[in-house]
């Protein structure tokens, strides 16, 4: 028995709800930096701040990977986390740029730095089960379109997330400006609620359109048989499985977790330090400038360039598995991050902010290859039952090179950069081009 083949759309709408998190993830992405400076935190704070998020990656997505692959209620096997992660990542958007209305409490950056907790945790609760959703409904063949499509929604989502802030100031006038009232302008506190009305309206796209397997349905399927039948009957999951599914990995996974390693350690240098290296290098401002006009609109800048990037990445999703088909997964990838690799190294020798354009075209190919890539590349070596527990376990590989960038990237950018941040971007482009070597090694099962 095999799985249905599902249509295009019916894939789209499958997949929908991760245009909504990956809004609420742009946003964070593009001005959590700029709000937590403006609440007071010097630049080299910034990646301990931001820390926070991939340990709840860490904590979080194993744990709900486990519980996702052994629930089943009425509601479906994956569409409950997909609704609490959203109604909670919700809250912490919602409340971020607002953190001094709880002044009396704590100070605000502390409220901030907890509300970023609440985004992170929930936004892991609502992403991990998305990626094991593709495991679940698609039949091999499928799944480099199914992971593309996400990325094309990821793409998307975040274009919109990105451009909101500078398109609520320049199209329909809200000020960019902190006032006395609040350090955060308008346009960040808009943009915020807007995101996350949008987050828990796409979810409901997704869980109102697909539909699960069950799992007596999964049972009969012959992907599942045949893992079977290779690693022998399985005994009653429980969530300490966790660390001995960890010890069993695949060797693919094991190889892959190199070319994530060093891919997410540059991604994490891109989004914790972007807006101060622009901020100095291109618009030659001071350190400790955080409160002037040009700042805010280095900060509106950032967004628009991070959009640039996610928007490439939309468009590029879907040639990738036509790319693939041709040179292969793995040249695939490679490739792509050359392009970002180039891409990061070249902001330090862009002229002026427009020139920062084509630095993030390339940085868009290699964000669209990381988001898809390697989960097609993985999703063919792991057992479809563990799929959810396996996709939770690659996320180790995510934040774990998060949090080193985290601990090592402020002293790195106070005491090595001198307070440059532009280097970290140039370092985050090096780390990029050694993923690119390391894919290469990489042993894909179904490299089509």
């Amino acid at each position: 028995m095999e799985k249905r083949k599902l249509g295009f759309w019916e894939i789209w709408n499958m997949s929908f709800g991760f245009l909504g998190i990956q809004m609420g993830f742009a946003l964070q992405n593009a001005n959590a930096s700029r709000i937590l400076q403006l609440f007071g935190a010097d630049v080299h704070e910034l990646s301990w701040f931001w820390i926070i998020a991939p340990l709840m990656g860490l904590i979080v997505q194993p744990i709900i990977g486990h519980y996702s692959d052994n629930t089943w209620s009425r509601f479906g096997r994956r569409k409950p986390y997909f609704l609490t992660g959203a109604i909670l990542a919700s809250v912490g958007l919602v409340l971020m740029p607002q953190a001094e209305i709880f002044i009396a409490f704590m100070p605000a950056l502390w409220v901030g730095a907890g509300m970023l907790m609440i985004m992170d945790a929930s936004f892991n609760i609502a992403m991990e089960p998305f990626r094991a959703l593709v495991g679940d409904n698609l039949r091999a063949d499928q799944h480099t379109l199914g992971f593309s499509v996400q990325t094309a929604l990821i793409g998307i989502g975040a274009v919109v997330g990105s451009w909101l802030p500078y398109v609520l100031t320049n199209w329909f006038g809200i000020s960019n400006q902190p006032s006395e009232t609040s350090a955060v302008p308008l346009n960040l506190i808009y943009s915020f609620i807007i995101g996350a009305i949008i987050l828990v309206a796409s979810i409901l796209i997704t869980i109102f359109t697909t539909k699960e397997y069950s799992p007596e349905e999964l049972e009969q399927f012959r992907d599942e048989k045949e893992h079977k039948e290779a690693i022998g009957e399985t005994k009653e999951a429980k969530l300490s499985d966790v660390f001995s599914d960890f010890a069993k990995m695949p060797e693919t996974m094991r190889q892959l977790s190199w070319v994530q390693f060093f891919s997410w350690f540059g991604l994490f240098g891109m989004w914790v330090f972007t807006t101060p290296a622009i901020a100095q290098h291109i618009y030659g401002l001071s350190v400790d400038d955080t409160k002037s006009p040009e700042f805010q609109s280095a900060g509106d800048w950032v967004g628009i360039i991070f959009g640039v990037y996610n928007a490439v990445s939309a468009v590029v999703a879907f040639a990738l598995p036509y790319i693939a088909k041709q040179i292969g997964r793995r040249k695939t990838h490679a490739l792509s991050l050359v392009l970002g690799g180039i891409g990061l190294i070249s902001v330090y020798f862009m002229p002026n902010k427009e020139a920062l354009i084509f630095s993030m075209i390339l940085v868009g190919f290699a964000w669209a290859s990381i988001l898809a890539m390697p989960y097609a590349i993985l999703a063919g070596s792991i057992q479809p039952k563990k799929m959810g527990v396996y996709m939770g376990i690659f996320n180790f590989f995510i934040v774990i090179p998060q949090i080193i960038n985290a601990l090592i990237g402020g002293p790195l950018v106070k005491y090595v950069y001198n307070d440059h941040a532009i280097y970290a971007i140039v370092m985050s482009g090096v780390s990029f081009l050694l993923a690119a070597l390391l894919v290469l090694k990489v042993k894909d099962q179904k490299d089509i």
